[in-house]
């Protein structure tokens, strides 16, 4: 008989381990995916982990794209994994990096075209209170009414999606396009744009804004007593309630910083990658995310490491949808079995397998 025995308390060893078994796990299901759709599951996964980055014919593309892709995931990531720590759950960060990207274009677009030092700063601090004030909807009905904060955050999403269509097909809408969708082209304005730092790496200031974010995280989590009382709520929400924590200004801090750090990755993309608001505009960057704070362990370095990895499997999945003939949906596919692994081997974290023999009667 195999049961399963509750841990005193969770296991160190499998904390950190189970995020690597998950990985590898993922590796031989999606083999298993690949091999049903008649693709060699060996070169498909070394496709997807393996060539981007060591293979010459691919790598001068892929190694940079890995910043690209990788620092919107760690920026939204890192203002997530606060709440929830703190047991706040919100998952519309994909409409606040939307209404961010949409907040800081609308600045830039207002001067267009003036070319001065002081609009980039300005564009950032507007998408950032752009993502702030979408997630203070969720976090003030939250405190004032009690509502829950998943299906809220999620809802607005699909209303940030309809405004951010509206803004690419009328008030946003480039007047020189010939009438197609989509605003000016951002990256033509030196003061609009977020160009390259270093040549050949893809480190733009929205690199610079994660790896601040996972300081900045780990500092307040481990060195700061707010950190402290994030921990302590998520923990034991009774305890800190006898330690004097206020919850409604918690939940408040933790909805709103995942507001702000998610408009900032939609605005340095924007104004980067993308270079323009368009219809598509919205890459599903906020709902991975959520795949790479729990990847992460909810801890600011592992995010790190989470966030590159995931942003490799976008670079690999692209690699392979050009080389094999892999269809998207497969990739996603793949990316959503990493979350239902990880989720599946927590078991090990809280509870021993124990095997005993059965007893006969």
């Amino acid at each position: 008989m195999i049961s399963f025995v509750k841990r005193p308390q969770p296991s160190r060893g499998w904390t950190i381990a189970t995020p690597v078994l998950a990985v590898l796990v993922t590796m031989v299901l999606g083999g298993v995916l690949f091999a049903l759709m008649g693709k060699d599951p060996f070169v498909a996964i070394r496709t997807i982990f393996w060539d981007p980055l060591f293979n010459d014919q691919f790598a001068a593309y892929s190694r940079p794209q890995l910043l690209v892709k990788a620092a919107p995931l760690i920026l939204i990531a890192i203002g997530l994994s606060l709440g929830f720590k703190a047991g706040i759950w919100n998952i519309g960060a994909e409409g606040q990096y939307l209404m961010g990207a949409l907040a800081g274009a609308s600045v830039g677009l207002a001067l267009y075209p003036l070319d001065a030092w002081w609009i980039f700063p300005l564009m950032v601090i507007a998408g950032a209170l752009g993502g702030y004030l979408w997630a203070l909807i969720p976090a003030i009905l939250k405190t004032r009414f009690n509502t829950n904060e998943i299906l809220v955050s999620l809802m607005l999403v699909y209303v940030a999606e309809q405004i951010m269509a509206s803004a690419a097909l009328s008030w946003l809408r480039n007047p020189e396009g010939n009438g197609f969708p989509g605003s000016r082209n951002l990256s033509r304005i030196d003061a609009m744009s977020n160009p390259e730092l270093i040549a050949g790496t893809g480190a733009h200031w929205g690199v610079v804004a994660a790896f601040g974010a996972v300081v900045a995280a780990y500092v307040l989590l481990n060195k700061h007593l707010l950190g402290f009382q994030i921990r302590l709520t998520g923990e034991s929400p009774r305890a800190a309630a006898f330690a004097g924590v206020n919850p409604k200004r918690l939940v408040v801090f933790c909805l709103c910083t995942a507001g702000a750090l998610s408009g900032l990755a939609g605005l340095f993309e924007v104004t980067g990658p993308a270079g323009q608001i368009s219809i598509d505009f919205g890459s599903g960057y906020g709902f991975t995310a959520i795949i790479v704070a729990f990847l992460g362990r909810l801890n600011p370095v592992g995010i790190l490491l989470a966030g590159l990895l995931l942003a490799l499997t976008f670079i690999g999945g692209e690699l392979a949808q050009f080389m094999l003939g892999l269809p998207s949906a497969a990739i996603q596919v793949f990316q959503g079995m990493l979350l239902m692994t990880l989720l599946a081997m927590d078991i090990l974290v809280n509870y021993r397998v124990v095997v005993k023999k059965r007893e006969v009667a």
